[in-house]
């Protein structure tokens, strides 16, 4: 049952349309209700972020040297780049959806089912490509090694350029089996086997006098610290696990809880892209077939403009604190 509200001269329902809150129909109020409370979700969640970073800030990684890789271009080092871009596009599509939008108040319909197929597109390319780029993370390029007390090893030369496990592990004469749960008690496993064993790191170490290792920690300087050889050769006798990529349990980058933040806020956020990317193609085909023509209003289009704004925003904030800060 609705409430009414009682004036001296009428009788109207609390949402009897010529009351409305601040002229918000009951639809866009609500879509403002969710936006603000998912807007307190994204706040918390980088908070969290924040207080972490500026906790384990000497050993957290470098974006530059974390985000260098663009598409076709293998290899080559473009720090940034390829992240920026995908920050137009989603802000480019936000352009577009404000044009969705006003050419519904003109009831203009060709132009409405326009721009909505491009902010589509738009949306598709974004999710697309953060799915590369979180293949990419995971895969890892360069590899390190773990040393039983959790610090991290990279491997650089005497120019301080980042050398591969691929350019100088070797390969010696032994068998490696990966543990699983078959082969031994049920609580017992592990993840596949990475590209080389501690044993074939260090020996490929021993044998390139030209390496040298960096840990993790950065220096005032903002760049990681390397080692003399023989501080590298007593760091590196202490290797327990080798590191390619980033997992939820290791990182090769640096701080592990750098790659834990990375994928739930980066992936919610990505959640957030690909559903609102799934209600715009739904709106568009209610556009292709008349629906809104119908109801002589395209207030459907603004309110996912709404929540589509909103995520674009959101990036606004999550490529500042994972990129830029």
């Amino acid at each position: 049952m609705e409430a009414t509200v009682t004036t001296a001269n009428s009788e109207e329902k609390t949402w009897g349309g010529g009351n409305e809150p601040m002229g918000a129909s009951y639809g866009k109020l609500m879509m403002w209700f969710f936006i603000v409370s998912d807007a307190l979700t994204f706040s918390g969640f980088l908070a969290a972020y924040g207080f972490s970073r500026f906790k384990f800030i000497e050993t957290w990684p470098l974006a530059d040297e974390v985000f260098t890789h663009f598409p076709f271009m293998h290899g080559v080092s473009a720090p940034m780049y390829y992240v920026a871009l995908m920050t137009f596009i989603l802000i480019f599509s936000s352009v577009t959806m404000v044009l969705a939008v006003d050419a519904g108040h003109q009831m203009k319909k060709d132009k409405v089912v326009l721009y909505m197929f491009l902010t589509i597109i738009g949306g598709l390319i974004f999710v697309g490509s953060q799915a590369w780029e979180w293949k990419n993370f995971i895969k890892g390029e360069y590899g390190a090694v773990e040393t039983s007390g959790g610090s991290l090893l990279q491997f650089v030369d005497k120019d301080g350029k980042r050398v591969a496990l691929a350019e100088f592990a070797t390969t010696l004469p032994e068998e490696r089996e990966q543990l699983t749960r078959n082969k031994a008690k049920w609580f017992m496993d592990e993840p596949s086997l990475p590209s080389y064993s501690v044993a074939e790191v260090q020996a490929g170490f021993k044998a390139h006098p030209e390496l040298l290792i960096r840990t993790e920690v950065i220096t005032a300087a903002k760049q990681k610290t390397v080692l003399t050889r023989a501080e590298s050769e007593s760091r590196l006798s202490q290797a327990q696990y080798v590191v390619e990529g980033a997992n939820l349990v290791r990182n090769e980058y640096g701080s592990k809880l750098f790659a834990d933040f990375f994928f739930f806020i980066t992936g919610f956020h990505g959640f957030h892209v690909f559903s609102g990317v799934i209600i715009n193609i739904i709106i568009f085909f209610n556009v292709l077939i008349g629906t809104y023509e119908k109801r002589k209003s395209y207030e459907m289009v603004e309110k996912v403009g709404l929540y589509w704004h909103f995520v674009d925003l959101v990036w606004v904030f999550v490529f500042t604190v994972f990129y830029l800060v």
